[in-house]
């Protein structure tokens, strides 16, 4: 799942910001190469404390709706995404039994072959969950 970040950078080149969708997530560099890397170590570490401690995940917003919501706050920075697993804070896997029509599962199995980012049909149908519940976020 992607997650917006806001960076400020200073006139010495040192960067900071935040997870506008994570509160209290916050990271730092000495340039924005530095800070884009402590934005993965931060957001990730954030995520597993919330995890160990079952507490909820937030899910992440477009930057665009962030921008519109709070205009004076997203001015002067720039904007990244960060790309987070979520398998590795929902907990263990379980091995369910499922029922799909044949078409929605050739589709699937299709889209799976030729985007490896899914890894696999488990993977996209996780993506595709997550993605539906955070609909209702």
């Amino acid at each position: 799942m992607l997650y917006p970040a806001f960076v400020e950078v200073d006139k010495d080149g040192t960067a900071s910001g935040w997870f506008p969708d994570v509160p209290g997530c916050l990271f730092a560099g000495d340039d924005m190469e530095a800070a884009f890397a402590d934005a993965r170590s931060a957001i990730d570490a954030h995520f597993e404390l919330l995890s160990e401690k079952d507490l909820p995940i937030p899910g992440a917003h477009p930057m665009e709706e962030h921008v519109v919501n709070e205009p004076g706050t997203y001015s002067g920075g720039r904007w990244l995404y960060v790309d987070v697993n979520m398998d590795k804070f929902d907990g263990r896997a379980e091995r369910i039994n499922i029922t799909l029509p044949h078409r929605l599962l050739e589709r699937i199995d299709s889209t799976v072959k030729h985007k490896p980012e899914y890894g696999s049909r488990s993977a996209f149908l996780a993506i595709a969950a997550r993605n539906e519940l955070h609909k209702s976020d």
